[in-house]
Formats: C-alpha cells, structure tokens, sequence
C-alpha cells in the first residue's frame, strides 16, 4: 500500500490542500505547506507552473503565471519538495502538465520527484490512453499514477482510470476548469456513485470547492476533498496566512463532522 492510500482509513474524510509552487514567493509556498500540515490536511498537492495550464481557473492561471516569471521550473519545484519533507511527514503529489515533464525526461522526472520525497503524479492533460510510458517509469521509481474523472467520462473511460490509477482517484465536480464557486452541481452524488461502483480505490473530488458546506455535502458520498483556487484567494488576500489557517481548520472540522 502506498503512503497516499495510507490516509484514507474507514470512515475518515481526506483534506487535499493545492498550492501554486513559488507563488507568490517560494517562502510563501514553503510556509503556507507547513501551515497546511499542521491544520489537518493530509496531503498536499504541489503546481508546478506552466504556461498553458488548460484545467486551471483564473486564480491559479494567475498564480502559474507570476511564479513562471520568477523563474520557476520543475527543477525549483523538486528542490521546494525536497525542503518540505525535511518539515513535515505529509504525502506530498505534484500536480503538472504533461509537456516539461517530457522536457525534462520522463524517467528523469520521475526518478528526482521520488528522491525529492513526492509520492505522486497528477497530469490532467495526459489521458491514460496516452500515459503507459510515464506511468511505468512512476511505477519504477514509486510514484502513484492519479488520473482524472469528469461528469461526462464514459463507463469505458470509468474502467480504464479504475485500473490504471494509484492513491486516489481525482473525480472533477464539474465540467470546466478549477476555480471558486457558489455551488457544486445538483449531479455530483450520483456522479461519485457511478464510478463507486467500478473503481476500488478512494475517490477525492475537486474543482470547485470553497466553503465548509460545500465540504460537508461531497463528505458524504467521497473520501476527500480537494481544495485549490479558494486557498491561493487567502494567501493573496492575507500574506499573515492566519486566514489560511482559520479556513483549512473549518474545512477539517467540516469533514470530521460531515455524518
């Protein structure tokens, strides 16, 4: 079993916290990682920028784009989670596209993301049709393969993610990009439910979620929740990060009393 899988035991609801690396400063994201750790999430999802980042919202458009103009690459994205595992024991997965991670050498990447201490990959732009060879070199090196669902995967698609991926299972709430919202889709539950009955692994949903309610209700029918865009609106709107803090803290107790 993989230290991802590790989190999610009978009956406890997963927090998933996403962050920009570098942005707005690598000594934020370091520090806002730590903090996050230390409120109740359980693993942390770490952006590597890019500049044609297809599923994300303006928020984390925004953020990819201001840390590629200070200069980070994969390369800065690797050492920022080797200094992160030096803080905290938290499962730590790199979410990127799939274009410099081939820059970079697929076996390369993956060899220097498992040194650094990540335990897994998230490429929405890599379907798994298209994945086999990244997936056996993260496999090589012990790196869990997580794909993404949408609400309108076919049942085929369903299977294929059920048997290709590792850790979890990424389900996005809503077809379209990351980003905030007011309310999550009235289909969400049954949505969970079809892929439930196909895939055995925990299914985490994302893109969209941005109150303690909203975590509440996908508690119910998931085994976490993946939170992104609203954490960077703190960060922006707060550089004391104690918002931060205050909200993570209300999205743990959300999911610790979501019965």
């Amino acid at each position: 079993m993989s230290r991802i899988q590790t989190i999610f035991r009978p009956g406890y609801k997963a927090l998933i916290a996403y962050l920009t690396v570098g942005y707005p400063t690598l000594e934020t994201t370091l520090e806002a990682a730590v903090l996050l750790a230390s409120s109740g999430c359980d693993i942390i999802e770490l952006g590597i920028p890019f500049s044609d980042p297809l599923a994300d919202g303006a928020t984390i458009q925004k953020a990819s784009y201001q840390a590629l103009k200070q200069g980070v690459t994969p390369q800065v994205c690797l050492e920022a989670a080797r200094k992160l595992k030096e803080k905290i024991a938290t499962p730590l997965v790199f979410m990127g596209y799939y274009n410099p991670i081939l820059n970079f050498g697929l076996e390369a990447f993956c060899r220097s993301a498992s040194r650094a201490g990540v335990d897994g990959l998230i490429i929405p732009d890599l379907p798994p049709e298209e994945g086999v060879e990244l997936e056996a070199n993260m496999k090589k090196h012990g790196l869990d393969p997580i794909y993404l669902l949408s609400p309108t995967s076919s049942e085929e698609r369903i299977s294929l993610v059920a048997e290709r991926s590792g850790g979890f299972i990424y389900l996005v709430s809503l077809t379209g990009v990351t980003g905030a919202r007011q309310s999550l889709p009235m289909e969400l539950e049954s949505f969970v439910q079809r892929v439930r009955e196909k895939a055995g692994l925990p299914l985490c949903v994302g893109f969209g979620i941005s109150s303690p309610e909203q975590a509440r209700r996908v508690a119910r029918t998931a085994d976490g929740i993946i939170v992104g865009s609203r954490l960077i609106q703190l960060i922006e709107e707060d550089s004391s990060l104690s918002s931060l803090k205050s909200f993570t803290l209300s999205l743990r107790e959300a999911l610790d009393q979501y019965h």
